[in-house]
């Protein structure tokens, strides 16, 4: 499972393992990581979740931001995020959201990374 921040599973039920920079995967056990820190890591399954439009990009980043060339650097290093943490699984992928989702699963749903489940 990724996430923007860990934080939105600090009240999780579910047994899992919190990864991070010094942690390996636990085999049969749910993985938490955040999509920051999925590059070189591959999954049988992945869910990304809270994909939605305040969250990547991320909004309070967006804000912060007072020149155009830092904007463009901002928005292609959130939609790299994503796309990473999707690419992580090798046999199934579960993106969620809430609507309105993330521009960015408009990219990766043209180029067949991801297909849209829900109704539209």
């Amino acid at each position: 499972m990724m996430l923007r921040a860990i934080k939105a599973v600090e009240h999780s039920e579910l047994e899992h393992n919190v990864l991070d920079d010094r942690t390996d995967p636990v085999r049969d056990q749910v993985a938490i990581s955040t999509m920051h820190l999925a590059k070189g890591l591959e999954f049988r399954a992945v869910v990304v979740m809270a994909c939605d439009e305040d969250v990547i990009p991320l909004q309070e980043r967006i804000e912060t931001v007072t020149d155009e060339a830092d904007l463009e650097e901002v928005y292609n290093t959130e939609r790299h995020l994503l796309y990473v943490a999707c690419t992580r699984a090798r046999d199934q992928l579960l993106v969620t959201g809430v609507d309105p989702g993330s521009e960015f699963l408009e990219d990766l749903q043209a180029k067949g990374e991801v297909k849209r489940l829900s109704p539209e």
